[in-house]
């Protein structure tokens, strides 16, 4: 288990470099008085500058580790330049700002070595709730949206976006997992991602995931691949990447751009 405690310090070293380098890009921020999580959660909006300029709705990008100090700031930037280079269409980012992050972004477990990264673990049916069941409503009130929506995140974050398209395929289109925790107990979600699959949604979906040179990690991304490619499902549009050149604190950064443009153009790509 040493190396896991080894990503999670790398999660913080990665935290701490946004907050230093990143510029903040103009944004919309509001709470959220939640009772699916007991708490008030902070909202943070980036609009492409495209949205003021015509009535079109547009898609929208949830976005886990969503705060000012977290991962927000450079994922708008790469959005904000990807949209002007015009290799993806404009898309409204909506950051989630945590507060437990590792209660919320983690389902329940019975490995007694999991329950000791945090006072309270397990927490993801409710913080999926509060996106459901409140946030959806928030933002398509507030803002002008299509029906497409994605969600992004690494880690922790990317084992809640891997987590919510097995059990619940139909919440989200997209969805983006830079080197998921699947180690999270005891590689639970990929022993059973065969069985929920079986029950997977009707609907066109798209998976965009990618595993680092972290052997907690990447065994179980590739594992999940060959699930994928086994099961090889019609309306799963999916690509996964190994990037055994990156580590756990580099991967997001060092693939974003195109796990961003194949998702948002996922149709001039072949799945793997």
């Amino acid at each position: 288990m040493k190396s896991i405690y080894s990503i999670l310090f790398l999660i913080l070293v990665t935290f701490s470099y946004a907050q230093v380098t990143d510029s903040i890009p103009k944004h919309e921020t509001f709470t959220i008085a939640s009772k699916k999580v007991n708490e008030t959660r902070i909202i943070n909006v980036w609009l492409p500058s495209e949205y003021g300029k015509s009535t079109d709705s547009l898609p929208v990008l949830y976005m886990l580790d969503g705060g000012i100090q977290e991962d927000f700031p450079h994922v708008a930037n790469t959005l904000a330049q990807l949209i002007q280079l015009k290799k993806i269409q404009p898309t409204i980012l909506v950051g989630i700002e945590n507060t437990q992050r590792r209660r919320d972004l983690t389902g329940e477990t019975t490995v007694d070595e999991d329950k000791k990264i945090a006072a309270v673990v397990g927490g993801s049916a409710q913080f999926r709730a509060f996106i459901q069941d409140e946030l959806f409503q928030e933002i398509n009130t507030k803002y002008k949206t299509t029906a497409k929506r994605g969600i992004i995140g690494e880690s922790l974050a990317g084992l809640f976006v891997t987590e919510t398209l097995l059990l619940h395929p139909e919440m989200f289109d997209f969805y983006i997992a830079f080197d998921p925790s699947l180690w999270w107990n005891d590689k639970h979600l990929v022993k059973t991602a065969n069985e929920h699959l079986n029950h997977f949604s009707s609907k066109p979906k798209t998976f965009w995931f990618a595993g680092s040179n972290a052997k907690d990690i990447f065994k179980s991304t590739t594992k999940l691949s060959e699930i994928l490619k086994l099961k090889n499902i019609s309306n799963l549009n999916w690509n996964y990447s190994l990037e055994k050149k990156e580590d756990h604190s580099t991967i997001f950064r060092a693939t974003k751009e195109k796990a961003l443009i194949w998702t948002l153009n996922n149709e001039i790509y072949e799945n793997h």
